[in-house]
């Protein structure tokens, strides 16, 4: 017992329970932890700690999505104490994404000042690398990240904390905390030094298998920092242009050099640095939107070119339904989703169309049935029920949905 409901079901409810991780589950995934952690070590002991805690923040994130009030302190408690025992490790006291890890789940719990603090300690002490340090930058990005999403509007944003972090990753000296203002000369300063920092990144060329990988994730979190710095201080259009041009260098560079160098360079790396940019600029406009005033048809372009070029990524997918929810027309939507899953091989597409019809046949019945109560309307919908039937058999005809059990329990599900 326990195996069979390991999986994530989120689109299914059991009764009234959301299904997440049962007991019998949860034990032997923490079983199989604590055994390879006493078989690991150095390196690998630490990659595992990682991992380890990346699990316990999915669990945090859970119980946030479930609303669990409860649940959450207690999983919160776990999780702090796991976390401060990783960095007591004499090994993983200069582990700086295990700070970030830290960090960004007292973040979570709502402890925003003490995350502040272990961010800080973290910048503190992890040198004076700036734009160098691929790890520094993505600590930064993720600091100013959380604290844009405080912002409760884009004016003013010069003097926020965010621009203060950007600012002092440039300046590769000890970082200094945040005392309430940003001295514009330093902002001018800190764009001239990113503008050099992403020019010489595009136009070098990585000499080793090693070297690509560390350069495409710096890469990434140089892009992420320089684009988010644009934001504050410049606007919107700013960071969608370095988002862009970055895109359009990645494209262009990938299959070209291959040839050159005689490696895979394009095929191996490249691409997932061209989805990880992707994905900072539409997660960068839906903030946007959240905020301010902004036109729907950016977000939908870039994520409809996202998802043409990678058809299995989740967070994109996810995205598209939420803009799509908003849109009364849901032809545009279908024959896109028909285009995808006629030129791709992943389950995902198939996915998330099902979802998507079910979620407007939800709201369907919601408005026929609205002030009525529980009386089931006399004209019942069954164009949209069709519509999932035809979904579910063309997706389990496939390759891939034939030994999907995931596919099959939604389906079953959908039917009773």
């Amino acid at each position: 017992s326990g195996f069979n409901s390991i999986g994530h079901m989120d689109t299914m409810l059991r009764g009234r329970r959301q299904i997440g991780h049962c007991k019998e589950g949860e034990e032997f995934i923490q079983n199989v932890f604590h055994v390879l952690f006493q078989i690991f070590t150095g390196k690998e002991k630490s990659n595992l700690s990682i991992c380890w805690l990346q699990y316990e923040i999915s669990k945090v994130v859970q119980c946030l999505q479930a609303k669990k009030k409860k649940k959450l302190k207690a999983q919160g408690r776990r999780s702090k104490k796991l976390a401060k025992n990783f960095l007591k490790a004499p090994d993983n006291r200069n582990n700086l994404t295990l700070w970030k890890l830290y960090a960004y789940l007292e973040w979570l719990l709502g402890n925003t000042d003490d995350a502040r603090k272990v961010f800080d300690t973290a910048l503190c002490t992890a040198g004076t690398g700036g734009l160098k340090s691929a790890h520094l930058c993505s600590l930064s990005l993720l600091y100013a990240q959380l604290e844009v999403e405080l912002l409760e509007s884009i004016e003013g944003a010069v003097m926020s904390r965010a621009v203060h972090i950007l600012t002092k990753l440039t300046e590769s000296g000890p970082y200094v905390p945040y005392s309430g203002q940003v001295l514009s000369v330093n902002v001018l300063k800190a764009r001239k030094t990113y503008e050099h920092a992403l020019q010489d990144y595009l136009s070098k060329t990585p000499v080793s298998d090693q070297d690509q990988v560390s350069d495409a994730d710096q890469l990434v979190n140089l892009v992420g920092c320089y684009a988010l710095f644009q934001y504050l201080t410049v606007g919107i259009d700013a960071a969608v242009l370095i988002y862009t041009q970055a895109s359009e260098k990645l494209e262009a560079s990938g299959p070209q050099k291959c040839e050159k160098t005689g490696e895979n360079f394009g095929i191996q790396n490249f691409p997932s640095a061209l989805e990880a940019v992707m994905l900072l600029h539409t997660n960068l406009l839906r903030f946007h939107m959240k905020i301010s005033v902004y036109p729907l048809n950016p977000l939908r372009e870039a994520l409809t070119e996202a998802l043409k070029r990678y058809p299995s990524n989740q967070s994109l997918w996810r995205s598209y339904i939420h803009i799509q929810r908003k849109s009364h027309s849901a032809s545009k939507a279908r024959r896109f989703f028909d285009s995808v899953t006629r030129s791709t091989d992943s389950l995902e597409p198939w996915l998330f169309a099902i979802q998507a019809e079910q979620l407007r046949k939800k709201l369907t019945e919601k408005v026929q049935r609205a002030d009525v109560g529980e009386v089931h309307c006399t004209i019942p919908e069954t164009g949209l029920t069709n519509r999932i039937v035809a979904l579910f058999e063309h997706a389990v005809q496939s390759e891939n949905g034939t030994h999907c059990p995931l596919l099959w329990r939604m389906y079953l599900n959908f039917m009773v």
